[in-house]
């Protein structure tokens, strides 16, 4: 059985990515593509934890917190997205590695080394959608939405220096969108991405 297309769709908080990601599910289901959509942090007992520090606004040293995003991700990989693309299904994921890149790395650490040790690890994604937003903008829309807000990451000056890792990293399997148009502009420009990348395989 063919492999199946794994794309993930990056960006900081208040980008989109969320809300992009139902609709990229559901154009590539009504052409008929058997879809897996997913999530870091994942599901599983540790990306649960990671989301519970960060409602709490617990902050933990940098390493620690990499630590546990890389545990995450190698238990999401392993048990969901493997089996899945074996499978032959399209898995769509809300954040990968190049989240931990920009996020880790503007906590402090290195990001190069975070993507170098990421690219070993961890299955590369065929297309990476990275949807770009200012980020007071995001910022803004985080509030809007309401809900419980992440105080551990949604701060404009973390998500300023989250931006601009995103912005230096450059891999080719990358494509940027500008999030800050209207949803059905991004939507568009997200299906023409993964349109360009379908016809070039």
């Amino acid at each position: 059985m063919k492999r199946g297309s794994f794309l993930v769709l990056e960006g900081i908080d208040g980008s989109g990515k969320s809300t992009q990601l139902q609709r990229l599910a559901a154009a590539l289901e009504a052409a008929g593509h058997a879809v897996l959509a997913t999530r870091e942090p994942s599901d599983g007992a540790i990306g649960r934890r990671i989301r519970e520090m960060a409602r709490s606004g617990e902050t933990l040293p940098p390493e620690q917190e990499l630590e546990w995003f890389m545990e995450d991700r190698a238990e999401h990989v392993r048990e969901v997205i493997q089996p899945a693309l074996a499978a032959g299904r399209t898995v769509l994921c809300d954040r990968y590695y190049l989240s931990t890149v920009a996020y880790q790395g503007a906590r402090g650490l290195d990001w190069q080394a975070i993507l170098a040790e990421s690219e070993a690890r961890f299955p590369r994604p065929d297309l990476a959608l990275i949807l770009e937003i200012d980020a007071a903008s995001g910022l803004a829309r985080t509030r809007l939405r309401g809900g419980a807000a992440d105080p551990a990451f949604e701060n404009l000056e973390f998500l300023e220096r989250v931006a601009a890792i995103f912005a230096a990293i450059d891999r080719p399997w990358i494509a940027r969108i500008d999030g800050s148009r209207d949803p059905d502009s991004v939507a568009s420009a997200i299906n023409a991405a993964v349109e360009s990348r379908d016809a070039r395989n």
